[in-house]
């Protein structure tokens, strides 16, 4: 009998510590984009209860209103209150920045990559998102917790909160049951467990998750498993940027090189180079070459090429992987300014990819007509079959 396995992803809100401080971080990056499509941002955020503390090296020809930045991301997200751990109108916000090092800068004006570093991309045949299953459904589940909060069907929410998804796949590695479901969410004092619990399965949790492949009956659901998160937020635990990069990328399913994304611009290769990773690791599954795909781009701090690059399709592949990396080496220019142009990165995109995960979404469209996620985007596919027939 081929043994079945499972495998486990987590997310969180938007108003998790962490990516409160992730989106404070590309919100700066946003907004100097904005005005100054070539300014140099490494953007770092810490939270703690009644504190935000913005600091990193940026060199730009533009001002913006740090302070201004930091309190209207934490109302927008939700933190209006005092009580719940730090409010947008009235906490202290602290700055501390410095110009990109002239040594750095030397290799990136030149065209080369800002760092040495490995980065990956990967794409899987789980759904139509070519993503890992339980990621994407870690990620709904998070989501849904917000839009119940916003929308005020469930007005004891408060933002802070995770979510966890356990799938089990079959011996060929194909999704077949939701096994396991957690939920862990802030909320106010005066709510009992018994209403959390049957408001987040019924509102929350179900209408998450595919049909074909969960049943409630035969799932094991966790929701507030201590019984009790009214302390949540930066006054829970402090956040910072950068913390939560397999929430990220793909839920832990593939491999990760490291470097996290948020508040970098588009000339550091840890974020163009891994949006890069992903949009040909999708157009090579998409292309039907291979069930699943796992690409590795390195780099060299001051040098264009990649010293490597490196495809694993785990024995789906319809061609031999050495032809892959041909191939994509012919589609794909993975040199750093030629990913910034065919993505066009140098434009303010980045606040929504930071919380929700950076990959997977292609159905968003942001302000202006300007488009979102365009590493998700599947143009090369011809290309791809054409050379490898």
């Amino acid at each position: 009998m081929t043994r079945r396995r499972y495998f486990t992803s987590e997310s969180v809100t938007e108003g998790h510590p962490d990516k409160i401080a992730d989106q404070i971080s590309d919100a700066v990056l946003d907004a100097i984009l904005a005005a100054d499509p070539t300014g140099r941002v490494a953007c770092e955020t810490l939270v703690t209860t009644g504190v935000a503390v913005v600091a990193g090296e940026i060199s730009t020809s533009t001002y913006v209103d740090i302070p201004a930045i930091v309190r209207g991301t934490l109302m927008g997200i939700g933190y209006t209150d005092a009580r719940f751990g730090i409010d947008g109108k009235t906490c202290a916000v602290m700055t501390t920045i410095d110009q990109q090092s002239p040594d750095i800068a030397m290799g990136v004006n030149t065209g080369g990559a800002g760092d040495q570093g490995m980065m990956f991309g990967y794409a899987a045949r789980e759904n139509d998102e070519l993503m890992p299953l339980p990621i994407l459904l870690s990620h709904r589940v998070a989501r849904r917790l917000a839009e119940e909060r916003k929308s005020g069907r469930l007005p004891w929410l408060r933002p802070d909160g995770k979510s966890q998804v356990t799938v089990e796949y079959d011996g060929d590695g194909r999704p077949v049951r939701i096994d396991t479901v957690v939920v862990s969410t802030q909320h106010d004092e005066d709510v009992t467990q018994e209403q959390i619990v049957d408001a987040v399965r019924r509102q929350v949790i179900a209408p998450c998750m595919p049909e074909a492949l969960f049943d409630p009956d035969n799932c094991t659901i966790h929701v507030n498993p201590t019984g009790r998160f009214v302390i949540g937020g930066p006054h829970g635990d402090a956040g910072l940027t950068g913390r939560k990069i397999i929430v990220d990328t793909y839920g832990g399913m593939g491999r990760h090189g490291g470097g996290a994304f948020s508040g970098k611009d588009p000339t550091k290769v840890d974020r163009s180079a891994a949006y890069a990773a992903r949009w040909a690791a999708k157009n090579v599954v998409a292309s039907g070459v291979a069930e699943r795909c796992e690409i590795q781009l390195a780099y060299a701090i001051g040098v264009a090429e990649p010293v490597s690059i490196r495809v694993d399709t785990f024995g789906t592949g319809q061609a031999d992987e050495a032809e892959i990396e041909r191939a994509i080496g012919e589609v794909f220019d993975f040199r750093p300014l030629s990913i910034i142009e065919a993505l066009n990165l140098r434009t303010p995109i980045y606040k929504p990819t930071a919380a929700y995960g950076h990959f997977g979404r292609t159905s968003e469209a942001g302000e202006n007509g300007v488009t979102l996620f365009p590493w998700e985007r599947l143009d090369r596919v011809d290309a791809l079959r054409a050379i490898l027939k």
